[in-house]
């Protein structure tokens, strides 16, 4: 009798032992797998749209090795070399310029930007600034900085300032929205202002992420100053065009040369800063 009791209960266990099924984040196995096949399709209609055939892919390898050919050895001669180091100074100064322009109106962005200590009507504007700046890519603002300020080195840092705002203020808010709330509440208690609970409540809390922050985008906008020449607004960019245009490929093979090390060095330095200050 117990045996007969007792198999109904252990046949129905198997039975869903075997029915388990994965969860899936779709609403059912069949979405699921219209999805993955429509992105299959997307990406088999893009890979057709580019039209890339075999013969086009070898004669581009041949194209490639005779520019690399073309390319070495990299220019050494002591003039070139003058105006490349020059140009490289002025890459580093913009992006230095822009950095701390871009951060010093990046951080009133960022507090209006976190909702935990800001009001709703400059949370969404702050928010819509954010998402304005992060819109547009930089090469873009760029060459609208120079149309309206001409050709030099303030282009480039009207333009990587303005990149700077959208990351910045977007990740320095959402640490600001990450704090914790306990601390700011006490020093309110003690009849702190708004402004004195921002000081002494927030601020402390993420200084470290903010030094963090401030570095790795100094390190991108290193980056990024080497490439907004390209469209006339300073730096080592300008000069890599030129090249570009006059056919001096072993000069363009030294200006990448020049960059790498610089991007290099650049990289060394914000990593072991951020290491020191978290």
């Amino acid at each position: 009798m117990a045996t007969e009791s007792s198999s109904p209960a252990g046949s129905t266990g198997a039975a869903n032992r075997r029915s388990w099924q994965r969860p899936t984040a779709f609403r059912s196995r069949r979405v699921k797998w219209l999805v993955y096949g429509l992105v299959l399709a997307l990406i088999a209609w893009s890979v057709a749209s580019l039209q890339i055939t075999p013969a086009r892919f070898l004669s581009g390898i041949g194209y490639g090795y005779e520019l690399i050919d073309s390319m070495l050895p990299p220019e050494t001669g002591n003039e070139n070399m003058l105006r490349l180091f020059d140009r490289m100074i002025e890459t580093i100064a913009m992006a230095m310029v822009a950095t701390v322009a871009g951060i010093a109106i990046s951080l009133p962005v960022a507090f209006g930007a976190a909702e935990n200590i800001s009001p709703k009507p400059t949370y969404y504007l702050s928010r819509g600034i954010i998402s304005a700046t992060r819109a547009i890519d930089g090469l873009i603002v760029a060459i609208i900085a120079v149309i309206a300020l001409g050709f030099g080195p303030l282009a480039g840092i009207v333009a990587i300032s303005f990149k700077t705002i959208g990351f910045f203020s977007k990740l320095f808010a959402e640490d600001l929205e990450d704090i914790d709330m306990g601390g700011v509440e006490a020093v309110r208690a003690t009849g702190a202002s708004r402004f004195q609970s921002l000081v002494y409540g927030v601020v402390p809390q993420v200084v470290p992420r903010f030094a963090g922050l401030a570095v790795y985008r100094w390190d991108i906008n290193i980056r990024s100053s080497t490439i907004v020449g390209i469209v006339g607004a300073g730096g080592i960019g300008v000069l890599l065009q030129r090249a570009y245009q006059r056919y001096e490929y072993d000069y363009v093979a030294a200006i990448l040369i020049a960059i790498i090390a610089v991007v290099l060095v650049a990289e060394f330095v914000s990593a072991l800063v951020r290491r020191r200050v978290q």
